[in-house]
């Protein structure tokens, strides 16, 4: 699931390069979803669900959740716990990942040692990924 997906950022790249997984891009306001629900369209991406929701209304189970600077980390995690499916099927174990920017020490502190967090500018050179990280709780 897609928190916040806006216009479709991260779940509709993620769709196009996971065919094979199912993606349900989520976000409150309706003017973004429909433009998200447009772009799958128009790529016919079959693998991509959209709903006009809230986070906190939405009851289906997921093995992730992604996000992209929708709230902070306790508070997203708080709001999707009961959205990640207990059962595994992954390498990963199931949890949120996120795109995050700026200092996160504080913001990672309340998940201790479970946090783990990857520098996007190893990978992408580009001035804007210079304080870009991944970040992954497991739940």
């Amino acid at each position: 699931m897609d928190v916040g997906t806006g216009g479709g950022f991260p779940g509709i790249p993620l769709a196009i390069l996971f065919p094979e997984v199912t993606f349900h891009l989520v976000d409150s306001v309706g003017k973004k979803i429909r433009v998200a629900q447009a772009v799958a369209e128009a790529l016919e991406l079959r693998n991509v669900t959209t709903c006009h929701e809230r986070v906190e209304d939405e009851r289906g189970r997921f093995d992730f959740v992604v996000s992209r600077a929708v709230m902070p980390l306790r508070d997203l995690a708080a709001a999707v716990r009961k959205n990640i499916r207990e059962e595994q099927q992954n390498a990963l174990p199931n949890g949120l990942i996120c795109l995050k920017g700026g200092e996160l020490q504080h913001e990672i502190a309340p998940f201790k040692k479970q946090a783990v967090r990857l520098d996007i500018d190893a990978y992408f050179r580009e001035p804007y990924f210079m304080t870009k990280q991944i970040v992954y709780i497991p739940l």
